[in-house]
C-alpha cells in the first residue's frame, strides 16, 4: 500500500470523513467537478467572470492526476511511470503543482 494517500491527508485535516467519502463514491467525476465550482461560486453569485476556467481546467486536471499518481504508487519512480513521464518531467510537473509526497 502507498505511503501516500490524498484521503488519509485530507481525513488528517478533518476535511473528509467516511460519509462524505460513501456520497463522493456515488458521483461521477464530472458530478463532483460540477458540484465544487457550484460551490466556490456561491459567493460571486455564480459568476466567475474574469478567472478563464476553460482554459485553466488542463492544469486543474493534471495536478489532481499527479495527486492521484502519487497517491496509488509506492514512489515517485512509480508514480511517473504510472502517468507515462520521464523522471524529469514528473519532477517539473511536481514542483509546478506544488506537490510534494509526505
Amino acid at each position: 500500500m502507498p505511503d501516500y494517500s490524498i484521503i488519509n491527508k485530507l481525513k488528517d485535516q478533518n476535511k473528509l470523513n467516511d460519509q462524505l467519502i460513501t456520497c463522493l463514491n456515488n458521483l461521477s467525476l464530472e458530478d463532483v467537478i460540477a458540484v465544487k465550482l457550484e460551490l466556490s461560486t456561491n459567493l460571486l453569485n455564480h459568476r466567475l467572470y474574469g478567472f478563464d476556467i476553460w482554459n485553466k481546467m488542463t492544469s486543474i486536471t493534471k495536478e489532481a492526476v499527479l495527486k492521484f499518481s502519487l497517491s496509488v504508487t509506492k514512489n515517485k519512480t512509480d508514480a511517473a511511470r504510472f502517468l507515462g513521464l520521464t523522471q524529469q518531467n514528473f519532477r517539473r510537473a511536481c514542483k509546478n503543482y506544488n506537490i510534494d509526497k509526505e
